[in-house]
Order: C-alpha cells, then sequence, then structure tokens
C-alpha cells in the first residue's frame, strides 16, 4: 500500500510527467525508425549574418558575442525540434502548415516573376488599358452663397434670385459677408476635387457645378443641403497623369497582376502532372452535405 500511495504521488509530481512523455515520445520515435536525413546541422556565415542583421534590426545595435551565441543555440534547437517532428509526422495532416507551406511555395513563385522588371513599353500599355484607376480628378475652385430652403420656405427660390442678381451686379469679387443664410462649408473652396465636392453637397450638385461658366455668378443649384448660388473662378479639367507621374503605382499594380497570371499559369503547368480522384460521397456525408436531397423523397410521395 505504500509502494502505490508512494508512486501515486510521484505520477502528481510535473517532473515525472514530462519525463514520462518525453519517454514516450522516444518510444514512438524509435519504433517509425528515427529522423530521417542527416543528423549534421550546418550554420553558413551567411545565416551567421541574417542573425546578427536581425538582431540589429529590432534592437538597433549589433548583438553582442554572447548574445550572438544564444541566436545561434535558438536556432540549433529549432531545427532539432523541425526535424524531430517532421521525422515523426507532425507536420501531416496539419492544415496551418499546408497552408504555411503554400504561402512560401507561391512567395518564391513571385520572386521568380519579379525577377525581370516591366519595360516602359509594358507600363504604358498598362496606363492606358486601366486609365480610369489612375485618372486625376477635375478641380474646381468656386464661390457660393448658401439659401436655407426650409427656413425660407415658399419664398427660398425668389430668394435666391434675389441674391443671384446681387451678386451679378457686384461682379466677381463681391464681398459675401452678410449675403444669404449661415452655412457649415466654407464660402471660398479652392481647388476642391470633384470627388470631394460631389461627397460634401452631393453628385447632383458637382455634375450641375462642372457646367457652370466660370467668372460669372449662377444659380441657383441644388445639392443636398439646400441652394446655391455659386461663381466658378477656375476649373481643371480631369486628366490621365504622364506614366512618369504614377510609375511607381503602375509598376505596383502590374506586377501584381504579372504574379497572378503566371501563378494561374504555373499551377495549370503542376496540375497536369496530377491525377484528381475523388470519392464518392458515402449517404450519410451526402445527406449531411445537401440537406434538402433528404426531404425530396417525402415531397414526391404525395402526388
Amino acid at each position: 500500500m505504500i509502494h502505490r500511495a508512494w508512486l501515486g504521488r510521484l505520477w502528481r509530481e510535473p517532473l515525472a510527467q514530462f519525463l514520462a512523455i518525453g519517454a514516450l515520445l522516444f518510444l514512438v520515435f524509435s519504433w517509425r525508425g528515427g529522423p530521417s536525413g542527416s543528423s549534421r546541422i550546418v550554420i553558413t556565415p551567411g545565416q551567421l549574418d541574417t542573425m546578427a542583421a536581425t538582431f540589429e534590426r529590432t534592437w538597433q545595435r549589433p548583438p553582442s558575442e554572447r548574445e550572438l551565441k544564444g541566436l545561434v543555440d535558438d536556432y540549433v534547437r529549432e531545427e532539432i525540434a523541425t526535424r524531430e517532428a517532421m521525422a515523426m509526422g507532425l507536420d501531416r495532416d496539419d492544415i496551418a502548415i499546408r497552408r504555411r507551406l503554400r504561402l512560401k511555395y507561391e512567395f518564391v513563385a513571385a520572386e521568380a516573376s519579379d525577377s525581370a522588371p516591366p519595360s516602359d513599353a509594358e507600363l504604358e500599355a498598362w496606363l492606358r488599358t486601366h486609365a480610369d484607376a489612375f485618372r486625376v480628378d477635375a478641380e474646381i475652385s468656386f464661390r457660393q452663397v448658401f439659401i436655407n430652403a426650409d427656413r425660407r420656405g415658399p419664398t427660398a427660390d425668389k430668394d435666391a434670385r434675389a441674391i443671384l442678381a446681387q451678386l451679378a451686379a457686384a461682379g466677381p469679387s463681391a464681398p459675401l459677408d452678410g449675403i444669404g443664410d449661415t452655412f457649415m462649408l466654407p464660402q471660398e473652396m479652392e481647388r476642391a476635387s470633384r470627388t470631394d465636392i460631389a461627397r460634401q453637397y452631393g453628385s447632383g450638385f458637382a455634375q450641375d457645378l462642372v457646367k457652370v461658366e466660370p467668372g460669372r455668378w449662377a444659380g441657383p443649384l441644388q445639392s443636398g443641403l439646400g441652394m446655391h448660388v455659386v461663381l466658378v473662378r477656375e476649373r481643371r479639367e480631369g486628366r490621365l497623369p504622364a506614366l512618369a507621374e504614377v510609375r511607381a503605382q503602375v509598376e505596383r499594380e502590374f506586377l501584381a497582376d504579372r504574379r497572378r497570371r503566371e501563378l494561374d499559369a504555373l499551377y495549370e503547368q503542376l496540375l497536369s502532372r496530377y491525377t484528381v480522384t475523388m470519392d464518392p460521397l458515402q449517404p450519410a456525408s451526402a445527406a449531411a452535405a445537401t440537406p434538402d436531397a433528404a426531404q425530396a423523397p417525402a415531397r414526391g410521395s404525395g402526388r
């Protein structure tokens, strides 16, 4: 009884449990034939340089001799753990490892794709083909007086036209203080893009403002906020920029598209080496995959 009680207390000790699990892993490893591949671990000067550079980027200083030895020890431990785990088959059927391997494989393929820089002709053709993505928006500088239709009610339109006449008589530089109603947006807008105008005033207002002849008071224009008497001081038309202005963005999108196309072609080529088969679904699996299928005979039996 004393012996059994002593064994019980021993088994509850964490160290004893750790040693037991280690012994079990050793037996499993031995039964499976030991690690595959070489037992030699080589650390090249290039790997040492990479460890030191990574440390220096993190800590903003080079590692000491002791710290570098710690990095090497950690690398050796990681290498041993990886080899032992793979020898025990721990990498099999692990979705996280499979995804990681796919990510690394496609990363290597992308590096090969990017090794050939695109020519100017290719980038120019890409810019022309995808012009809408790179087109510079039209910009408008304008003055505006706001008329609050909700507050003025039925007289709002008449009041707006009276303000228009007053401003037209005063000219493009007419002072705006005290004219119209208070408004949360400025009366002077400098080189506002058409997109920003549409976002602040509504797309209908932006479309109407583009049609206003510069240098003359016009309106009233309707927005989602009320009525506006406007004067366009300057309008810069939208344009497609030259390649030199957007080269970095064009090259980035060109390379991303080329990577996708070449990766698709690579998978198509690799697929020709494989035969893909799919086992027929078992009855229980088929019912689970298509729940409605199990109800179909019941609907048909009522005929």
